[in-house]
């Protein structure tokens, strides 16, 4: 076991002590940043996303491979290290591959080569992070998480397509890429949302619960998500199969979120914004159906699992792991966590729901569910980055 000296007072300064720290702060800020780019440019035209990119591919990108792929690098470089009791990158390594994610976001706007730059930066940073989770992985041979260096691997490869497409060498990389790093994020958060939050709900709630999970269900669903992956990245237009691989996933998925209801996790914030994290994920395969079948866009579909599914799914997520890892009670959070995680959940609606009811004023509903989601990630910057920041109040390294 780590030894401290006594004598030796913590750093005054942790941010690269443990991956989650920069990597929350990253996606945070960047949350922010890139919301009100894309809103200036959206809503107000002022052309506010760099020239290297059509506005709604960067907007895209940079949602999936800028902001979606901190939190998770966050989690993974943090998470590792308590499977396998070795450690992952901290100081000087921790920096530079957070160094690279933040200069990949840079680079769009370098005159000239800004492009190529944000490609090399990129894709160091993705091999830094399978670097510093496969590490120590292997170290100690824990061949269960195969599955997520898989991932890692396949996030890679997203990520070269879309590059290769968007310099001009592979006529479907963009497509291939963005929507190839979407889903592979959704099956990042399907996988760890399994893991995490039955136990959490378990821990969490004041009554005697323990959620169920069904071993058939857990099988069904991740293969039924690979093949549901694969028509939508590379067969989009066979909708038919589509739908019909849609509808039986929402119907999983919603079996999953009856195994793991109890009235308690109403009165918990850090569980009720991951439970309707996880629901807005049904509700985008049910879209999904609705969209070959009805009158909704699939792009609605595609934002309740982004924003709803995706966004409350990681921000529920940073606020607990960022507690935890700091010392801190996660049983006893700070009460404005309610705040900004009910603006979250307020955005997704006014993203998914109020377009669907009112389509005249969609581009209002855009903008308020954008200018939600900044409020939001304004809050939890405003209380969490001092901790990320700083020493962990219990004196412990990490």
């Amino acid at each position: 076991m780590l030894q401290i000296d006594p004598r030796t007072p913590p750093p005054s300064f942790a941010l690269f002590q443990l991956g989650f720290r920069p990597f929350f702060s990253g996606a945070a800020l960047f949350g922010i940043t890139a919301v009100g780019l894309w809103m200036a440019t959206y809503v107000f035209g002022r052309h506010a996303s760099p020239p290297a990119l059509p506005p709604v591919v960067w907007h895209g990108h940079e949602m999936v491979f800028g902001y979606a792929m901190a939190v998770v690098a966050g989690f993974l470089l943090t998470a590792v290290s308590n499977w396998t009791g070795q450690p992952s990158l901290k100081g000087p390594s921790l920096a530079v591959t957070f160094a690279l994610w933040l200069g990949a976001r840079v680079a769009f706007y370098v005159p000239g080569n800004g492009l190529w730059l944000a490609a090399a930066a990129d894709l160091a940073f993705l091999c830094a992070l399978l670097y510093g989770v496969a590490r120590p992985v292997l170290r100690v041979r824990q061949w269960k998480q195969v599955g997520i260096l898989a991932k890692l691997m396949l996030m890679l490869a997203a990520s070269a397509s879309f590059y290769a497409g968007a310099l001009g060498y592979l006529a479907e990389g963009i497509q291939w890429g963005l929507y190839g790093g979407l889903y592979l994020i959704l099956a990042l958060v399907f996988m760890m949302a399994r893991r995490v939050v039955p136990f959490f709900i378990e821990r969490g709630v004041d009554e005697d619960f323990v959620p169920r999970n069904r071993r058939w269900l857990d099988i069904a669903s991740l293969f039924g998500v690979l093949v549901w992956a694969v028509f939508e990245v590379f067969l989009p237009g066979q909708t038919m199969v589509i739908g019909l691989l849609s509808l039986p996933l929402f119907c999983m998925h919603a079996l999953r979120l009856v195994d793991w209801h109890t009235p308690g996790i109403w009165r918990k914030p850090l569980l009720w914004s991951l439970f309707l994290g996880y629901g807005a994920l049904v509700a985008g395969f049910g879209l999904r159906v609705l969209s070959v079948w009805g009158e909704v866009s699939p792009f609605i579909a595609l934002h309740a699992f982004a924003y709803g599914g995706i966004g409350m799914m990681t921000l529920g997520m940073m606020s607990r792991v960022a507690l935890g890892h700091t010392g801190r009670n996660v049983f006893s959070p700070p009460p404005a966590i309610r705040w900004f995680l009910g603006l979250l959940a307020a955005g997704a609606l006014s993203r998914v729901l109020l377009p669907l009811l009112d389509g005249a004023h969609y581009t209002l509903w855009i903008g308020l569910s954008q200018t939600l989601w900044m409020l939001a990630f304004a809050h939890f910057a405003l209380i969490y980055l001092p901790m990320l920041a700083r020493p962990r109040v219990d004196g412990r390294p990490g």
